[in-house]
């Protein structure tokens, strides 16, 4: 799943999240989903989510 869909992605489970500064080269980083903070159903570059450890980025991959 590529964590675009809201109904996908769900606190306590393991993703990998593009953060606003690493958005150029792509770099990804692993976390554990806190909060969702995306509102709207879907969203073409990946749902914001706050991490377990207060990282905020958008949803590339669900594991």
């Amino acid at each position: 799943m590529n964590g675009k869909n809201r109904n996908d992605v769900k606190p306590g489970i393991k993703v990998m999240v593009v953060k606003k500064e690493d958005q150029r080269t792509g770099k990804l980083t692993e976390g554990v989903v806190k909060d969702i903070l995306t509102n709207s159903s879907f969203h073409p570059h990946g749902i914001k989510v706050k991490l377990q450890d207060g990282t905020v980025g958008r949803v590339q991959e669900i594991k």
